[in-house]
This record gives C-alpha cells, sequence and structure tokens, in this order.
C-alpha cells in the first residue's frame, strides 16, 4: 500500500485502467474467437445447405429428362427433345453450381454426369434411331421397360446424387449442433467477462478511494482552516511523493507566508502614521496650485462659453498666475482671428445663396425640359420600332407568299404535263380499243365458219347411220361451243364499243382539263411576278426604316444620357443651395465687433472678393437658362408632317 501511495496520480490511474482494459480485452478476444467459431459454422452449414439444395435440382432435372424422352416415345414429337435436352442443360448447369460450392463433391458430381451422359448416348440416341423407323419403333419402347437397359444407365447418377443429398443433409445437421454449442459457449463467457469486468472495476475504485480520495478531503479541510485565518493547522500527508504530498508542502508555504504576513502588518502600522503627517503637508500645497488653476480655468471656461453661445468679442480680463498667462494670451488671439474669419463668412454667404438659388432654378427647368424631349424621343423611338416590325413581317409574308406561288406554278405546270401524258395515254387506249374490235370481227367470222363446218359434218355423220354416231356428237359440241364464241364476241364487241366512246369522252374532257390548266400557269406567273414586285418593295421599305430606327435610337440614347447629366447637375446645384442655407443658418448665430452696413455704399475691404466672385455665378445661371430656352422645347409640339412618307 506504501508503495502505491508513493506513485503518481497519473500512474494510480493509468494502472487501474489498465487492469480494466486488460480484462475487457481478454474477454473481447474470447468472445471473438467464439463469434468467429460461430460465424465459420454458420457458412460451413449454409454451404452444405445450397450443395444439397442444388443436388436436389439436380436429381429434379434428371427425371424431367426421363419424362421428356417417356413422352417422345408416346407421342413421337420433336417438342419433347426439345424439352429433354432443355432439361440436361439445367442438370449440367446443378452439377456445376456444386462442384463451385464444395470441392470435395467432385466424385459425385463426375459419377453423376458420366451416367447422365452414358443414358443419353445408349438410351435417348439409340432409342431416337429406334422410334424413327416404325419397325424398330417396339425396340425403343421396350429399352425404357421394366425389363429394359435403360434403369443400368440412369441409376448410377441418381446414386451418386442420393447419397450427396445424403451427405450434406448429415453435414447441416452437425455443422447446426456445433453452432448453436459455440453460441452457448459465447454467451456464457460474455457472463463470466461482465461479472469479471464488474469486480475488477469496483476494487480499483475502492483502491483509488483509500489512496486519493481520502487525503485529498483532509487537504481540503486544511486549506479551509488556513484560509480562514488558522496557523495552528498540522497539515496531512506530508512526506508522500505524489501529488498531494506535493499539495502538503505547498500548503505549508501558504502557512508559513501568513504568519509572515501578519509579522509584516504590524510593521506597516507605524509606517502609515508617519506618511500621513506627510500627505498632510502636500494636499496644502496642492490646495493652493488647484486655487490658481480655479481661476485660470473658470476664467477660460467663460470664454468658451461665450464662444459656444456665438459671442466673438469676449476676450480673457481676469488677473490669472503666471503659469496660465500664455495660455490667457493665445486664447484672446485665436477668438480675435476667429472673429475676423466669420466676419468675412458672414459677408460672403449672401452672395452664395443668391447664386445657389437661380442655378438651383435653372437647373430644374432645363432638367424638365430635357425630361420631356427625351419621353417624346423615346415615344417616337417605339412608334418606329412597332412600324419596322410591321414592315418587316410584310415582307417576310410578301417572300413567303412568293414561295408559294412559284411553287403553285411548278405544280400546275406538272399537272399540265401530266394531262398531255394522259391525253396521249388515252388516245393509245382508243387505237387499242379499235384493234380489239378489229380482232373480234375476225373471232366472229372464225366462229361463224366453224358453226357452218359443225352443221355439215352433222349432215354427214347422220348420213352414215350408226358408224358416225360418234362424230355427230362431236360436231354437235363444236358447234355449241362455236355459238358460245359467236356470242361472247359480240358482247365483248359491244363492250369495247362503250368503252371506246368513255374513252373517247375522257380525252375531251382531259384536253379541256389540260386547256384549263395551262390557263391557271399563265394567271400564277403573272400572280408571281406582282408578289415579286412587293416582295421587293416592301424588303426596300424594311431597310430605310431599319436606318430611320437606327438613328432614332441613337438620338434616344443621347438624350437618355443628356437627361441623367442633367439630373446630376440638378442634384448638385440642389445640395450647393441646401449647403449654403446650412452655412447662413451656422453663421448667423455668431456676434461680431463689425456692423452691418449696405452692400452698395459700406462693403469693406475682405468682401470685396466674394462680391467678384458672384460675378461669375450669375453668368453660369444665365448660361443656363439661354442653353435651356434654345437646345429643347418647352412643352411638346403638334408634329405637323406626319408618318405618310414611310
Amino acid at each position: 500500500m506504501g508503495m502505491l501511495s508513493d506513485l503518481k496520480i497519473e500512474r494510480k490511474l493509468m494502472a487501474a485502467f489498465a487492469v480494466v482494459i486488460a480484462a475487457i480485452a481478454v474477454m473481447g478476444v474470447t468472445v471473438f474467437v467464439q463469434v468467429n467459431a460461430m460465424e465459420t459454422a454458420r457458412m460451413d452449414r449454409a454451404r452444405a445447405s445450397a450443395v444439397q439444395r442444388e443436388a436436389e435440382t439436380a436429381q429434379f432435372y434428371l427425371a424431367r429428362q426421363e419424362s421428356s424422352y417417356r413422352g417422345f416415345l408416346l407421342s413421337r414429337d420433336a417438342y419433347y427433345l426439345e424439352r429433354l435436352t432443355a432439361h440436361r442443360e439445367n442438370f449440367n448447369k446443378s452439377l456445376d453450381r456444386i462442384a463451385q460450392l464444395d470441392s470435395t463433391s467432385g466424385d459425385e458430381v463426375r459419377a453423376a454426369r458420366v451416367a447422365a451422359d452414358e443414358w443419353a448416348k445408349n438410351v435417348v440416341e439409340a432409342g431416337r434411331a429406334l422410334a424413327a423407323n416404325p419397325a424398330t419403333y417396339a425396340e425403343a419402347v421396350a429399352m425404357v421397360g421394366r425389363e429394359g437397359s435403360a434403369d443400368k444407365y440412369i441409376s448410377p447418377a441418381e446414386d451418386a446424387l442420393g447419397s450427396l443429398i445424403a451427405e450434406k443433409t448429415e453435414q447441416g445437421r452437425v455443422f447446426g449442433d456445433v453452432q448453436v454449442q459455440v453460441a452457448k459457449s459465447a454467451r456464457m463467457v460474455l457472463i463470466a467477462g461482465v461479472i469479471v469486468a464488474l469486480i475488477i472495476a469496483a476494487a480499483m475504485a475502492f483502491l483509488l478511494t483509500n489512496l486519493l480520495g481520502k487525503p485529498l478531503l483532509a487537504m481540503t479541510s486544511a486549506m479551509r482552516r488556513l484560509a480562514g485565518g488558522d496557523t495552528s493547522i498540522i497539515v496531512p500527508a506530508m512526506g508522500r511523493k505524489d501529488e498531494v504530498g506535493q499539495m502538503a508542502s505547498a500548503v505549508t508555504a501558504f502557512k508559513d507566508a501568513a504568519i509572515a504576513n501578519a509579522r509584516l502588518e504590524a510593521d506597516a502600522v507605524a509606517q502609515r502614521a508617519a506618511a500621513e503627517e506627510e500627505r498632510a503637508r502636500v494636499e496644502a500645497e496642492k490646495a493652493r496650485s488647484a486655487e490658481e488653476d480655479r481661476v485660470a480655468i473658470t476664467a477660460l471656461g467663460e470664454g468658451l462659453n461665450a464662444m459656444a453661445q456665438g459671442d466673438l468679442t469676449h476676450r480673457m480680463m481676469v488677473q490669472v498666475a503666471p503659469k496660465a498667462e500664455q495660455l490667457k494670451a493665445n486664447f484672446n488671439a485665436a477668438i480675435s482671428q476667429l472673429e475676423q474669419a466669420v466676419s468675412v463668412v458672414v459677408s460672403n454667404v449672401a452672395a452664395i445663396r443668391s447664386g445657389a438659388g437661380e442655378i438651383s432654378q435653372a437647373s430644374d427647368d432645363l432638367s424638365r425640359r430635357t425630361e420631356q424631349q427625351a419621353a417624346s424621343l423615346e415615344e417616337t423611338a417605339a412608334a418606329l420600332d412597332e412600324i419596322t416590325a410591321t414592315v418587316n413581317k410584310t415582307a417576310d409574308g410578301a417572300r413567303q407568299a412568293s414561295g408559294v406561288v412559284q411553287q403553285a406554278r411548278g405544280d400546275a405546270e406538272t399537272s399540265g404535263n401530266v394531262v398531255r401524258d394522259a391525253v396521249a395515254a388515252m388516245n393509245a387506249i382508243e387505237r387499242s380499243s379499235t384493234e380489239i374490235g378489229n380482232i373480234i370481227g375476225v373471232i366472229d367470222e372464225i366462229a361463224f365458219q366453224t358453226n357452218l363446218l359443225a352443221l355439215n359434218a352433222g349432215v354427214e355423220a347422220a348420213r352414215a347411220g350408226d358408224a358416225g354416231r360418234g362424230f355427230a356428237v362431236v360436231a354437235s359440241e363444236v358447234r355449241a361451243l362455236a355459238q358460245r364464241s359467236a356470242e361472247a364476241a359480240k358482247e365483248i364487241k359491244t363492250l369495247i364499243s362503250a368503252s371506246g366512246q368513255q374513252v373517247g369522252a375522257g380525252v375531251t374532257l382531259v384536253g379541256q382539263t389540260g386547256e384549263a390548266l395551262q390557263r391557271i400557269v399563265s394567271r400564277v406567273a403573272e400572280i408571281d411576278g406582282l408578289v415579286s414586285e412587293i416582295s421587293a418593295s416592301a424588303q426596300e421599305q424594311a431597310t430605310g426604316l431599319q436606318q430611320v430606327n437606327t438613328a432614332v435610337n441613337q438620338m434616344d440614347q443621347v438624350t437618355q444620357q443628356n437627361a441623367a447629366m442633367v439630373e446630376q447637375s440638378t442634384a448638385a446645384s440642389h445640395s450647393l443651395a441646401q449647403e449654403a442655407d446650412i452655412l447662413a443658418s451656422s453663421v448667423a448665430r455668431f456676434r461680431t465687433g463689425q456692423v452691418a452696413a449696405p452692400v452698395a455704399t459700406h462693403r469693406s475691404a475682405p468682401a470685396a472678393a466674394p462680391a467678384r466672385a458672384a460675378q461669375p455665378v450669375a453668368q453660369t445661371v444665365a448660361a443656363l437658362k439661354t442653353v435651356g430656352r434654345g437646345g429643347a422645347a418647352l412643352k411638346t409640339q403638334p408634329v405637323e408632317d406626319g408618318w405618310e412618307e414611310f
């Protein structure tokens, strides 16, 4: 315990927290190992479950292959062979996923794959070839029967997948048991670690209380008594080598200092008595000097008060001490100079006020007239903008109309060409109708001759008796055919005649349409020329208006700038007038020794310069008035010419 008491407080705290942290670290490492083992068991169980599911999926697709092959044998439909191929691909994919998930299942995967391939080769391919021939179809069906050879190929694959499923099911159960055991162990380790950490923390708290709390409480009590003036205390924890021992040494030093301070206070009482006598003598000397200063300061205050009231004729006449004579002379000289300066200012303020008032009035008139001119010019510019926009729109419309008319002219010319081609085609159709009519006449004559020949053949057959009966039947059929050909030729000739008449009427109408289109083309050409002239004229007007609009906009900008400058000048003149009024009101409160006299007869010499300075002010005001009357209109004049020229 003594060795721990000599340690520094920092090391005591570090040792206590190091023990607690070490206990927590041991518990954390143990829990981490348990959790890691539990996570490993969980991953192994999940892997076994995934392999089991993939094996069951492969087993399912193997059964679907058998079902599809049996369906093919029953229906001889190639659709079932396609289904079998798809199931076989899914079966191989499942085997590939099993090989990726678990490298230890390679033997079962290879056995199942080899057995499935042998079944497909020796049963499916062979059965497909046998089923294609009706004579061997029964052999193909017998291969998948109860006594067939299909089972010896498919059974190894089913056995391999079944053993793999059983193995992974057992592994999943074992890994689940391991996971449960590791979880129980982790909970026990966590509970035990928390209990051990709490015990260590309580022990460290008890130890720190005995090593730090109690000595600090005793030291606090001793320091409180020393602060109350009790120098007979016994300082605790003397001789310790930690911070508490250092505090005990400091408190002992404070105790010794308090004892020495009491001794020094007794000596100070005697010194204060001697100092009191010296202070009384110094106070008497200060009182005399203060009286002299009071007289000088009072006189100076009265002079400054008179100056503040505007009385510049006041002078310091009181008798002051020798050290204040220079202050008295300086004050009287300064107020005399100020009186002269204010007299000059008072004389010149009237002239400044008069000139500033005239400048302000002239600037107001010029500003008002400039604003009127700017407003009128702005309205003119706006009207020109609207007219320019209207003319531009008209020019665009004329250009568009010209384009449309040119297109219509082209379409009309194209239509005329089409009509001419149609007239030529109608004439060709009419000529073809005439030729077809001639051909039909020839056919009609051939039918007449055939009918006549058939009639003669019938007469000769009747003469021949029974020997010519068959020939008579043939002659009768030929005659009937000739009559139908003659009737059909008459009907075709009638239709061709009607078609020829209609074609002739169509040719006439198409010709009239061509003449009308030709007239339309001529009129459209005339309209195109007129619209082109209108478009050119509108473009020239738009160009002229654009130039006029540009010039007016430039004049508007210049006028706006002039108006802004005039407003600035007006504001400056008003500011000058206000400053002159303020200056006049400021100097009006001063009273000087000079007597006001008429400006024309009793003007003093210093005021001559302001009078001369007032002349340029009057000239400036007169110039502003002249510019205002000549540079801008007093009011807006009505426009006489109008805008007809545009």
